[in-house]
């Protein structure tokens, strides 16, 4: 395990955009796992602006989406897929065929759990996995209690979780209460993981993983086995762990 504290949000996003960069700069034919939210965003959006400025070629590069919301739209501006878009896709050389979202409008949702498997075989794997964390553990929809060899699934969104995006949604009544998902087992799959998280109200997550029991309680902490893992978090996040 390395982490890596940054001074403030600005070199936080900075950072994850170059190692970001340096990925596809390394491996051009990486195949990238990829997480949407508030964490992730302007990591993506000057990963983005560094792809025009030195002309970082994704033309060789894959994506895959860690989650989506069940019942939403593509072209619902709060769906993974709009804001992935939005950010980093659509600004990159990547090709379309090349990135993937689960579909959240598929009926039965369960349908697309083998489509979102057999896209990742089909691309290879995970080769970095991008992956935020909630202020309670959770990682992708996996929530407290997911147990850890959980493949793909629908999962349940917790209310604490719902109340977190409800700003996103317009309330957290208007959050779905379900969403597609790579279980934990899949997370754990990916070749490297870098973990992400900015904010004193992630401090208590990361003083889990770094510090806590390895328990479904806190579905992150079972990071700490990943045998290529870094830790990405700003002054705010790293304010619970225990000095050296």
């Amino acid at each position: 395990m390395k982490i890596i504290i940054t001074e403030n949000t600005e070199a936080f996003d900075s950072e994850g955009a170059l190692f970001f960069t340096r990925q596809v700069l390394k491996k051009p034919d990486t195949t990238f796992g990829i997480a949407t939210g508030d964490t992730t965003y302007n990591i993506y959006a000057l990963a983005a602006r560094l792809h025009k400025e030195l002309a970082v070629d994704y033309s060789h590069s894959k994506t895959c989406n860690l989650d989506e919301y069940v019942g939403v739209s593509a072209k619902d501006k709060w769906s993974c897929r709009f804001r992935i878009d939005e950010v980093l896709l659509e600004k990159i050389n990547i090709k379309p065929e090349n990135t993937y979202v689960p579909n959240g409008l598929c009926d039965p949702p369960e349908r697309e759990l083998s489509i979102f498997k057999e896209k990742i075989e089909s691309f290879g794997g995970i080769d970095l996995l991008i992956l935020g964390i909630g202020v309670n553990g959770h990682i992708g929809f996996n929530e407290p209690g997911t147990l850890f060899d959980s493949g793909f699934h629908i999962a349940p969104i917790s209310a604490e979780t719902r109340t977190a995006k409800a700003a996103l949604f317009g309330g957290p009544e208007k959050v779905p209460k379900f969403g597609i998902s790579m279980g934990i087992r899949d997370i754990m799959m990916a070749r490297e993981i870098l973990l992400v998280a900015k904010g004193r109200s992630k401090a208590e997550a990361i003083r889990s993983i770094v510090h806590g029991p390895m328990t479904t309680d806190v579905p992150a902490s079972v990071v700490r086995v990943h045998p290529n893992l870094v830790i990405l978090i700003d002054k705010d996040a790293a304010s619970l762990l225990q000095k050296n």
